[in-house]
């Protein structure tokens, strides 16, 4: 599908009138671009069977990284476009550069923007790969679908963080997806709320109903690198260094953070399994891991599973700590066991 714009109209092609001008202004990659031609790639697979004690990890990161793959598609039509016309130059985008992809995507017609704020095609649902090619060719434009979610909220509703809002916008903040990339911490408050995923979230696309209906890819290259990746060992994950993490996750989409993240990832998803099974390797991460961001969250987890042997962990590690931030989530998440036994002193 593709669509024509002129620079005037761009605004009532974005999405709530909340895209940066930079992103609803194609010119400011191409400056002579007179089309966009909008790609969409399914991707859903049926995931592996997840061992005990594993992580979840969203559907897009499983297989190779799909920016080389959606890369290599958007080449040859780019190839075919400049033969056919003759003339003229383009570019490709695949969440590269500053584009309102879904947004063009829609007004293109490959689909509409669901509550959940990602693009839904009505044959694959939105577990869709998007790219874009910006074009000085100048194309007739294919007319959008005209179709919405009307009065479904199931992805509203199933949300833990409660980073949908049912109007069709997204506390980006909240998001499981986003809180699992980010690379400071995860702030204290939404921890508990993201359960075991280690990287991404699919709740609210697994939920949606067209993309039930739609079913898995059989494409090959969807399928998942390995277990390792798509359903890896918490325990393990923790342990991540950077030569494992090169080799497990280099060809995938996670591959642009760092071991640092998952392993903080991982700390937070063993925190809420609430296996005292666990607390030996948190322990262990707590006292000997390097980065600081990872001691901390282990320590919360420590705090959140609340065995006699995690107490004892924080406390062995209060005093040899030597960073601030780290005894101050220490401090944290002794502070409930603190008042439970200041209180039965008293009774």
């Amino acid at each position: 599908m593709r669509a024509s714009f002129e620079r005037g109209d761009l605004r009532t092609w974005g999405y709530g009138g909340q895209y940066a001008r930079d992103a609803s202004s194609p010119q400011s990659l191409l400056p002579n671009a007179r089309s966009i031609v909008c790609i969409g790639m399914p991707y859903a697979t049926q995931p592996p069977k997840a061992p005990p004690l594993s992580g979840r990890v969203s559907n897009y990161a499983w297989s190779a990284d799909y920016h080389r793959r959606m890369k290599d598609v958007l080449k040859e039509l780019c190839a075919l476009i400049e033969a056919s016309a003759g003339e003229g130059t383009t570019r490709i985008v695949c969440d590269t550069a500053p584009l309102a992809e879904r947004a063009f995507a829609a007004r293109a017609g490959l689909g509409w923007v669901g509550k959940h704020t990602n693009l839904i095609d009505p044959d694959f649902g939105s577990f869709v790969f998007l790219g874009e090619i910006l074009t000085s060719v100048p194309f007739d434009a294919d007319e959008p679908l005209r179709k919405s979610c009307g009065a479904c909220r199931r992805c509203v509703d199933i949300c833990p963080t409660r980073a949908l809002r049912g109007d069709y916008t997204i506390d980006a903040t909240r998001c499981i997806s986003d809180l699992t990339q980010r690379t400071d911490g995860v702030p204290r408050e939404m921890r508990a709320l993201v359960g075991s995923w280690v990287w991404g979230c699919d709740l609210c696309q697994q939920i949606c109903p067209p993309t039930q209906k739609a079913g898995f890819s059989s494409r090959k290259d969807n399928s998942a690198i390995s277990q390792d990746v798509a359903a890896p060992s918490l325990v393990r994950l923790l342990r991540l260094r950077s030569g494992e993490f090169r080799r497990l996750f280099a060809r995938s989409s996670m591959g642009w953070r760092g071991a640092a993240v998952l392993r903080r990832n991982a700390a937070v998803a063993l925190g809420n399994t609430l296996d005292r099974a666990t607390v030996s390797a948190l322990q262990a991460a707590l006292a000997d891991d390097p980065h600081p961001m990872v001691r901390g969250h282990a320590a919360w987890a420590l705090g959140r599973i609340g065995s006699p042997a995690a107490i004892d962990a924080l406390k062995s590690r209060l005093g040899p700590e030597s960073s601030e931030t780290v005894k101050e989530e220490i401090v944290s998440a002794l502070e409930p066991f603190a008042v439970k036994s200041a209180f039965m002193q008293v009774k």
